[in-house]
């Protein structure tokens, strides 16, 4: 299969690096610097080498400010039959642009980071499909997450919103307050150094990307959640009630079971 990758970051680069032996593939990036380490794939800079290339499926790897954009930019030189598809991890405008772009689409997202995964060893980590996807888009990346060992959902767009909500908002917001509140420790204790790698990885991470899962439509009601059990760890640390405590800690230990 000719596959075409937008975009030669952290996340293009990886795909180059799985897809490059089973297919022919090639990666354009407006900036040519970012193609100097790309290895065993075509490397272009204009939109007339895409045009001579004609890919078969075209995966939009550049940062989620610019999604959209990147995939208006491309489309006039791509064959009608070309498949198009996203690795977003967020989806806002996603579904109303396929609706309209005239070409069948995969949506698909990778619950891992180059910030934080193992790319190495993804065998602990998961991928979300959006089910609305074209068939053989699904079967392109339901091929491609299982030999990356990953574990895969298949979710309509709103479920996606909604788990992202979950899985992302909560520890997001809760890593920003860590972050917020903090100050400088001469001699920090191990818990704390944990959460600090976090908090730093998290903070290397695009400004647009974390304001765009913060401002998902699901999020407020997480972080109603996070308020509630603040409040109550508030209220139980203020009467030291070792009972309340002892029940709370309970009920978080059965959260993580």
């Amino acid at each position: 299969m000719k596959i075409l990758i937008l975009g030669a970051g952290k996340m293009g680069s990886f795909l180059c690096d799985v897809l490059s032996f089973q297919h022919e593939l090639a990666v354009y990036d407006t900036d040519p610097q970012k193609l100097r380490f790309t290895f065993n794939t075509q490397r272009f800079t204009s939109l007339d080498e895409i045009k001579a290339f004609e890919p078969d499926l075209m995966i939009n790897a550049v940062t989620v400010k610019y999604t959209i954009e990147a995939f208006k930019s491309v489309l006039p030189v791509l064959p009608e039959r070309c498949i198009i598809s996203d690795i977003a991890s967020v989806k806002t405008g996603l579904p109303e642009f396929y609706a309209t772009c005239g070409h069948p689409f995969v949506s698909t997202h990778p619950m891992f980071g180059p910030t934080f995964a193992s790319l190495g060893n993804l065998s602990q980590e998961n991928a979300i499909i959006i089910s609305e996807s074209d068939h053989l888009g699904k079967v392109f990346f339901r091929d491609l997450y299982n030999s990356l060992h990953l574990h895969i959902e298949e979710y309509t767009f709103t479920q996606h919103d909604q788990t992202i909500a979950y899985s992302l908002s909560i520890p997001f917001a809760s890593t920003l307050v860590f972050a917020g509140v903090m100050r400088h420790q001469d001699a920090p204790g191990t818990t704390f150094k944990r959460h600090m790698a976090i908090a730093r990885g998290l903070m290397s991470e695009d400004d647009y990307l974390l304001s765009e899962i913060l401002f998902n439509p699901n999020t407020p009601e997480q972080l109603k959640l996070i308020q509630e059990k603040l409040a109550q760890l508030q209220k139980i640390v203020d009467a030291h009630d070792y009972d309340e405590m002892k029940s709370f800690l309970h009920t978080v230990r059965e959260n993580l079971k």
